[in-house]
């Protein structure tokens, strides 16, 4: 009998993930990765979701399918790899994604070492997407449900990743999910999706990022693009490419972020027409569809979670490095972003916005 060890984050993606795993006979163990602690993100409440209300949820489903549950504690890894690089990110101008760190470094990193360390075959999420086997190679597709397809987070697995790894919701819709979970009696069945970045629940980044580095980051221009002062900005780190909101500027014509000059501590902003780019540059690339990728062909990239791919042309431009052509201008593209290049519903590869 095959083993698999499910993360379970106390929602109901996870749980039912672990059901479906249960009734399709795999020997499965529940394990919730306990990433933080409170003080670690000086979070005064329960709501995150490594709180002890989301063990509890994880604790309850195990119970019910009658699976032994264990937490993890990787709060050491996730502080390196995902809180410090989330904060280091915008310090240096750049939007990061953690939920592309966390999956990257702790699902299938830290778990999938625990996986083989207890001699398990499988780690078993609840991501909406698919993995299919062709021809030897491993290929990760979107979900069915591409409303809830989370492919573009996964973007960095490896063949070995692919080969250890379930998603059993990545033919379902998500309420095909609730109504199994409704239909099972699991106590969260009806809890809504978390939103926020986990480690900053109330969706205000940049105080956490004050209060985690313990300064208050300097007072600066807003100028426009030949250096003319606009008005004054509250701290580089408050800022993202493409904003207009919260600016605190009065000013004839609406205008948004361009780009974060961190050595002047400059924020520059434009107006709509000048955020469009056609071309981008891409790093540490990672490539599943394929070993050795052609120099150029054209596919569709993916530059942010809720954009829908675009057509591009990809050439190699160096060791894990892309150059990336739009067929049409693309909106505030972000460094620090991931780009995600599609043939269809079959994710080739991607990498990181530079």
């Amino acid at each position: 009998m095959k083993k698999a060890i499910i993360a379970m984050s106390g929602g109901v993606d996870s749980s039912v993930a672990a059901y479906l795993c249960k009734k399709q006979g795999y020997e499965c163990i529940g394990a919730t990765m306990r990433l933080f602690t409170n003080d670690q993100i000086s979070l005064k409440t329960e709501k995150s979701c490594c709180s002890e209300d989301d063990v509890d949820d994880a604790k309850s489903v195990a119970k019910r399918l009658g699976m032994a549950h264990y937490v993890f504690n990787f709060t050491d890894e996730f502080e390196k790899k995902v809180i410090e690089k989330f904060v280091r990110s915008y310090e240096e101008g750049a939007t990061p994604n953690p939920c592309i760190d966390c999956n990257r470094y702790l699902k299938f990193e830290k778990l999938f070492q625990r996986m083989k360390e207890l001699g398990f075959d499988y780690v078993v999420t609840g991501h909406y997407a698919r993995i299919e086997e062709e021809n030897g190679r491993f290929l990760l597709k979107k979900s069915v449900d591409e409303r809830k397809d989370q492919s573009y987070v996964l973007y960095s697995m490896t063949q070995s990743q692919l080969a250890h790894t379930l998603f059993p919701l990545g033919g379902m819709t998500k309420e095909e999910t609730r109504k199994i979970a409704e239909e099972n009696g699991f106590v969260n069945a009806k809890k809504h999706d978390s939103q926020d970045i986990c480690f900053v629940p109330d969706g205000d980044y940049a105080s956490f990022i004050e209060s985690y580095r313990d300064t208050k980051y300097k007072d600066g221009n807003f100028v426009d693009k030949d250096g003319n002062v606009l008005g004054t900005h509250k701290g580089i780190i408050r800022y993202t490419i493409g904003q207009r909101k919260g600016l605190g500027l009065s000013l004839p014509a609406p205008m948004y972020v361009l780009k974060k000059d961190i050595e002047k501590n400059e924020v520059v902003l434009c107006s709509d027409s000048e955020l469009f780019s056609s071309e981008l540059d891409v790093c540490d690339v990672n490539w599943i569809a394929f070993d050795i990728p052609p120099e150029s062909f054209y596919a569709k990239v993916k530059i942010r979670y809720n954009q829908k791919e675009q057509p591009a042309k990809i050439t190699v431009s160096g060791e894990s490095m892309v150059h990336i052509e739009f067929e049409t201008p693309q909106r505030a593209i972000a460094k620090g972003q991931a780009a995600v290049f599609y043939d269809g519903d079959t994710v080739l590869g991607g990498g990181t916005i530079i």
